[in-house]
């Protein structure tokens, strides 16, 4: 039996993908890849303060907690109003620090009664489209559940969540999980399959955001996973790493919408994890320090590049877990 988080989702993951019947890992497209990789791609990446708030550390801590809390949405950003350049996700991050850094955090008690038509108005998002209305209705729940989780358990303190995981991600995981949106586990052949993608990422978010110190400071980062949505796996099915069946890769090509914890859905979800963390072991073999968080980081960065957006269509699927 697994005896962390982290060890759960991944011997989860090995076992989807052993039993997978729609996306395959192909090995020999692995090792390839894992020989063409640059290891100066996998360095430390920066904390983007363009699009991201920074500012004094416990509201870089509010900041980062806020934001994470409302990091999904991929399967609505088609019907997102954008900013000029910019993606879904960029969209919703500096709207955010838009707000930080006019008006300071959203206090507690304010995202514990937050409306769906106050995040419209704070993410600059007209009514009108059903898609877009829904994605606010959820960031409005997310909220929710964040403030009144705070003023229940933490004093209304962000920074006081973060500390009760005593510098542990894999105890963040555990706190977090007591909000149903970061509960991010499927069911496949009656068995769980956890993801914990924005749990995850909020531990990783946190170091990047406050250097490693404070808040910031977590003891078992090399421990986490990929942080599994629908680039990753795009970027990997790009370049060959993973095989979809044809009739899977029709229904994306078609902009078709997966069912959230379908068979389809979680099987890309953890082959992806699963191939990552084959690619990991071949370049720790070749004398690579690594891990898969700074695979997330490479893998998603170049997922960026024109190539990969012209290329094919990513998977869609309407949830709050990506």
């Amino acid at each position: 039996m697994p005896n962390d988080a982290f060890d759960r989702i991944r011997t989860a993951c090995r076992e989807v993908a052993t039993a997978a019947r729609f996306v395959r890992i192909d090995e020999a497209a692995l090792t390839r890849f894992a020989g063409a990789l640059d290891a100066s791609a996998l360095r430390r990446p920066a904390y983007d303060t363009e699009a991201h708030f920074l500012g004094r550390p416990d509201e870089t801590v509010a900041y980062v907690v806020t934001l994470d809390a409302v990091n999904f949405g991929s399967g609505y950003f088609p019907h997102l109003t954008k900013r000029p350049g910019r993606s879904g996700y960029f969209t919703i991050a500096m709207a955010l620090t838009d707000r930080f850094r006019e008006s300071g955090p959203l206090g507690a008690a304010e995202l514990a009664s937050i409306t769906p038509r106050a995040c419209a108005d704070l993410f600059g998002q007209s009514p009108g489209d059903a898609a877009r209305a829904e994605l606010m209705s959820l960031f409005a729940r997310a909220w929710n559940d964040l403030g009144r989780d705070l003023l229940e358990r933490f004093h209304g303190s962000f920074a006081r969540l973060v500390e009760a995981a005593e510098g542990s991600a894999a105890r963040l995981l555990g706190i977090l999980d007591a909000q149903p949106f970061f509960h991010d586990v499927a069911l496949y052949d009656g068995r769980e399959v956890p993801f914990y993608k924005r749990a995850q990422i909020l531990a990783s978010d946190l170091d990047l955001a406050l250097g490693g110190e404070g808040c910031g400071r977590f003891g078992d980062l090399d421990r986490l996973t990929i942080f599994a949505d629908n680039l990753v796996p795009h970027v990997l099915r790009v370049d060959g790493v993973l095989r979809f069946d044809a009739r899977l890769g029709a229904r994306i090509e078609s902009e078709e919408l997966l069912q959230p914890g379908s068979r389809e859905e979680v099987e890309i979800r953890a082959c992806a994890i699963d191939a990552v963390e084959r690619l990991v072991e071949r370049l720790i073999a070749r004398g690579t320090r690594t891990s898969a968080r700074a695979l997330d980081v490479s893998l998603w960065t170049r997922g960026q590049a024109p190539r990969y957006k012209e290329a094919a269509h990513r998977h869609r699927t309407r949830c709050v877990y990506y």
